[in-house]
């Protein structure tokens, strides 16, 4: 099984490219396992669209 530091690193890496299967499968079979990861996933997922709406809101500041 993959350690935290691991699946943290590959969650991260989740939201800048495509994870592979078996990645993939590693990440859901710990996440299925350890509250504190899933936890950081679902706070990771809040700042990206966080972040987005921030930008989205902010484009009409640059004209």
């Amino acid at each position: 099984m993959m350690s935290c530091k691991e699946v943290t690193r590959l969650i991260s890496e989740g939201h800048e490219r495509r994870l592979t299967l078996t990645e993939r499968a590693a990440l859901k079979w710990h996440t299925m396992l350890c509250a504190g990861c899933t936890n950081f996933g679902k706070h990771m997922d809040f700042l990206r669209k966080a972040a987005v709406r921030y930008r989205e809101g902010h484009r009409d500041d640059d004209k």
